[in-house]
């Protein structure tokens, strides 16, 4: 990858900048680095157009390459006001496939001194691939990238790249080529998957959708079904019912789309060519299960410049353990509380021991807000933070579970819609937690090996806090015994304090 050093040479050591230029948008998103998932700092785009009429012209929109050459200008030079030690600057459809893009690319280069990498067809499908792989590593089915100008796929067999394919059958160019006939669009879709054999090795399993266009359809689909959770990334609906609704936002009329709120009114005119793109891809794949990506060729791009061990690891993890090194109030580290935890689900599978790190690592987030509403603020930055690596109910698990260690409780009416998400072992996974992470709180203050000079032993009727007799007065407290007691309670059992000698096995 071609890249700019615009401040200091080094990737891992200060903030990314990604430059999309699109057939649809330009975009800027500033990431902070290092962690296996930078959050964006700061994004922000530019509709251009590059792309519109360039099916019909071999050329790329004159008002639109204005657009793009004014926006590019501000990008670098925010970018360098921002700090960014390296910007990535890559282009898709639209240059790779003018008559004057090479010319284009050559203007920017000369003007602001930024190598533009233009990417394949397939480059730019195995970058939407990568950053879905960022949260849903064990993906499987196909990908596709809706953009302004090209639909890309990939094949996915529990997250390893299988055959991929690009077709000129984005947004803008579907209007274009069906005679602005969304019915015609879902036709040529479905003409060009035809000749896809390998897609017949991927029927009946997941369509994963990425793409700027498809996560505004994911919205509307969110609100259409009442799904309790405002998130993009990771939401699912079964591929039947998505069809249905689909076909109604693909014979929408303007005047109708205009009244669905959250809809960019530049997107508007293609929106429905949009839908009827994912309802021929779901056609075609026979996918059971329809699945939309927050994280695409962007993420993707950034991912590949990590370093490799860094490439590797949890994100959801590495984003825990980055965000508590820069906002946590003590160094109790999560590991600690984790293993602390460990003794009360003794049967506990992977996944759970992963959410149950990720608890232990979130669980102080909200101390500096006013105490009044910390259950409320943590629930809601948990439910909604920008990490990879969550589908919808681990995030209202790790959510509920953070609200009930902040004192909130399970029949509150703020979180009724989002429990909705959860069965009946689920909450019960929820209070045991949350109850143990708050008696965690209150024994340590937060503070690093306290802790772990208790222990929990747990028997068929009671629930043990053991403690040294040395520790007694330094460790227990009302506050602690009250809480253990409450403990008890959430697992059926009663919360006792046992007090050993120092060279006792609690």
């Amino acid at each position: 990858m071609n890249k700019a050093k615009i401040v200091k040479p080094g990737l891992p050591s200060g903030r990314v900048a990604v430059v999309d230029i699109g057939s649809n948008s330009v975009r800027l998103v500033v990431y902070d680095a290092p962690m296996r998932l930078p959050i964006p700092m700061y994004n922000e785009k530019s509709q251009c157009a590059l792309g519109r009429g360039l099916g019909e012209s071999g050329v790329l929109n004159p008002d639109g390459v204005k657009c793009a050459l004014r926006s590019l200008q501000r990008f670098v030079g925010l970018a360098k006001s921002m700090g960014v030690a390296t910007l990535e600057m890559v282009a898709t459809a639209a240059i790779r496939e003018a008559k004057d893009g090479p010319d284009f690319v050559k203007r920017v280069q000369d003007s602001l001194g930024i190598k533009i990498k233009v990417l394949s067809g397939e480059e730019e499908a195995k970058y939407a691939a990568l950053g879905l792989l960022m949260g849903v590593p064990d993906a499987d089915g196909v990908i596709g990238d809706l953009g302004g100008g090209s639909l890309d796929l990939v094949g996915l067999d529990r997250g390893k790249f299988n055959k991929s394919a690009t077709f000129a059958l984005g947004h803008l160019r579907l209007f274009e080529v069906s005679g602005g006939h969304p019915e015609r669009a879902r036709v040529l879709v479905g003409e060009a998957l035809e000749g896809l054999t390998w897609l017949k090795k991927v029927k009946g399993r997941t369509l994963y959708a990425a793409g700027g266009s498809w996560r505004s359809i994911a919205r509307i689909l969110i609100d259409h079904t009442g799904h309790p959770l405002h998130v993009v990334d990771n939401f699912s609906m079964d591929a039947n019912e998505a069809r249905g609704i689909l076909h109604l936002i693909s014979g929408s009329g303007r005047h109708s789309l205009k009244l669905i709120p959250g809809i960019p009114n530049k997107r508007i005119d293609t929106l429905p060519f949009a839908a009827a793109a994912l309802e021929g891809m779901l056609i075609a794949t026979e996918a059971k299960t329809l699945q939309f990506s927050g994280f695409g060729m962007r993420e993707g791009v950034l991912l590949s410049e990590l370093p490799e061990a860094m490439r590797h690891q949890d994100p959801l993890i590495s984003a825990c353990k980055t965000m508590v090194e820069r906002t946590g109030r003590f160094a109790l580290h999560g590991s600690e509380i984790r293993e602390w935890l460990s003794p009360l689900f003794p049967d506990g599978n992977t996944a759970e021991k992963r959410l149950h790190y990720a608890a232990s690592l979130m669980s102080d987030i909200g101390w500096n807000e006013h105490p009044d509403y910390r259950a409320e603020h943590t629930f809601m930055r948990a439910l909604r933070i920008p990490y990879a690596g969550l589908n919808h109910t681990d995030r209202a698990l790790l959510a509920t579970t953070l609200y009930v260690r902040q004192g909130g409780s399970l029949n509150d009416e703020l979180i009724a819609p989002t429990l909705g998400l959860l069965d009946v072992d689920q909450l019960a996974w929820i209070k045991v937690t949350g109850q143990a992470l708050l008696l965690a709180h209150t024994i340590s203050g937060g503070a690093p090996d306290l802790l772990s000079r208790t222990k929990l032993s747990v028997t068929p009727d009671k629930v043990f806090l053991c403690v040294t007799r040395a520790d007694r007065e330094s460790l227990v407290s009302d506050a602690v015994q009250r809480r253990l007691k409450f403990l008890g309670r959430a697992m059926d059992k009663k919360g006792r304090v046992k007090f050993v000698d120092g060279n006792e096995d609690a």
